[in-house]
């Protein structure tokens, strides 16, 4: 049993270090806006994982924009803008706000409004049928009161 765990390690750090590319800058800060930037940008091929995580070769190459972006002293702006503009806002995890970004950020509100809204009208229907079935119309009333002296005698 501890061997076929030791395989199954072996094996995930096998996988892991063949995701991960060493790039090296001269200048520390280049390096980290290098690794922000690959965090932050979606791997066009698979599914929920940065180019920091993803092994396609797409992603490979997209790093490696990046990392001469970086490397020529272009800005972190620059980079997203180049990928922006081949890949669309797709590629960002955070999109920006914008018109056609409006219901991707706004939604979760308006879904959560709408059910608020439909909360209270539900509540409040409940609440006049409570007090309709409570209240009794004149001639419900007198008929209750022929029904009360004909028992009472």
């Amino acid at each position: 049993m501890k061997r076929l765990i030791l395989c199954l390690c072996g094996l995930l750090a096998g996988h892991a270090a063949d995701a991960m590319e060493v790039r090296q800058f001269d200048d520390p800060a280049k390096q980290e806006r290098y690794e922000t930037l690959i965090k932050d940008v979606r791997c066009l091929v698979c599914q929920n994982q940065s180019l920091a995580e993803s092994d396609a070769e797409l992603a490979k190459d997209l790093r490696t924009e990046v990392y001469n972006i970086i490397e020529s002293g272009k800005s972190s702006e620059e980079a997203v803008q180049f990928l922006t503009d081949r890949y669309g806002d797709f590629v960002l995890y955070r999109p920006p706000f914008k018109s056609i970004t409006l219901l991707l950020w706004l939604g979760p509100f308006l879904l959560l409004a709408g059910g608020a809204v439909f909360l209270w009208k539900q509540a409040r229907r409940r609440a006049e049928a409570a007090q309709q079935e409570e209240a009794l119309s004149a001639e419900e009333r007198r008929r209750l009161q022929q029904l009360k002296d004909r028992f009472q005698g």
